[in-house]
């Protein structure tokens, strides 16, 4: 199987315009694009229906007691938690690629629709849903994709592995809303093959990407 993105090579930079927020010299941060990545696969195991592709960050810091604190650095040894930015399932094996900003263009405030999604595809809430609970601006289902906003005084970069799932199903036996331990579940028995490729990507100016 081969994955690829022409927005970034493995193991880059992820460029700002797939960021949910980006550096702001007045306030740190601010909203960016959000855009999708483009992404691109091939040589897909035979029997291959159709694909899942799962975002997932690993570098969460597990408490958020220094989060974006002023005065204050994440260090790299706190324990680290796996924050989900998109998952999308009943992608046709034939579909690619999928194209830049296809499936998310812009911060949508209290989540995107979903599940149903373009070409006939179905989107998971991601965790950002998680996060803005309690923010009456933001809170609400956050179906599909929704990029890199790690905290901006964290001392280590973030990875965003995209993982690409073949299966020998055209649809992955879950319903209604979703998240990626239900497809990870749902999967089990159906997955022929994968591949994944991983960006980086940091709000702190001091930390080299």
């Amino acid at each position: 199987m081969k994955f690829t993105s022409e927005s970034f090579a493995d193991g880059g930079a992820i460029p700002e315009h797939c960021a949910f927020c980006v550096p702001d010299a007045a306030s740190r941060i601010k909203l960016g694009q959000n855009r999708n990545p483009q992404l691109a696969w091939s040589d897909l195991p035979k029997g291959t229906q159709s694909v899942v592709i799962i975002c997932h960050d690993p570098d969460v810091p597990s408490k958020a007691d220094d989060v974006n604190q002023e005065g204050r650095t994440i260090p790299a040894s706190l324990p680290r938690v796996v924050f989900t930015h998109w998952v999308l399932i009943d992608m046709p094996a034939s579909g690619s690629p999928i194209r830049d900003g296809e499936f998310s263009s812009g911060v949508t405030p209290k989540g995107k629709s979903g599940p149903l999604a373009a070409r006939n595809t179905r989107q998971g809430i991601n965790d950002y849903t998680a996060w803005f609970k309690n923010d009456p601006n933001m809170a609400g289902d956050y179906f599909g994709y929704d990029g890199p906003c790690p905290p901006w005084n964290d001392s280590i970069p973030h990875h965003y592995a995209f993982t690409l799932f073949a299966l020998d199903v055209e649809k992955c036996p879950v319903q209604r809303k979703f998240t990626s331990a239900h497809v990870l579940k749902a999967m089990k028995g159906h997955v022929l093959g994968t591949a994944k490729i991983t960006g980086r990507y940091s709000l702190n100016p001091a930390v080299t990407v």
